[in-house]
C-alpha cells in the first residue's frame, strides 16, 4: 500500500518551533533519498529538505541553518525540525522522495503569525 502521512503543523507565532513527521510505506522510503516540499498560497511546490538513505542533508537556502530534516529508517519516517519559523514559511508541506513520486499525501498546513 503506497502511503505518506504528514503530521505535526500547526499555527505557531513568528520565532517559534515545529517538529513535522512523515509516515511512509516501506515502498516509497526504503533506500530511497527523502524530501520536505511546501506549497505557499499563489505559489508552486518548493523543495525544502532533503535526505539521502545514509542521512546526507541539504537545505533550501531560505531555510538553512534554521530547519533540520532527519530520518528513522526503521519507522520509514522522516522529520522536519523547523526553528525560528518565519512568516514566509507559511505553506502546506509535503513529504515525498527526491525527485518526487507522482503521489502525494495530504499535507500538513504551517501558519506562522508575524
Amino acid at each position: 500500500q503506497v502511503q505518506l502521512v504528514e503530521s505535526g503543523g500547526g499555527l505557531v507565532q513568528a520565532g517559534r518551533s515545529l517538529r513535522l513527521s512523515c509516515a511512509a510505506s516501506r515502498s516509497i522510503f526504503s533506500f530511497n533519498a527523502m524530501a520536505w516540499y511546501r506549497r505557499a498560497p499563489g505559489k508552486q511546490r518548493e523543495l525544502v529538505a532533503s535526505i539521502t538513505s545514509n542521512g546526507w542533508a541539504n537545505y533550501a537556502d531560505s531555510v538553512k541553518g534554521r530547519f533540520t530534516i532527519t530520518r528513522d529508517n526503521a519507522k520509514s519516517t522522516v522529520f522536519l525540525q523547523m526553528d525560528s519559523l518565519k512568516a514566509e514559511d507559511t505553506a502546506v508541506y509535503y513529504c515525498n522522495r527526491n525527485p518526487p513520486i507522482n503521489f502525494w499525501g495530504q499535507g500538513t498546513q504551517v501558519t506562522v503569525s508575524s
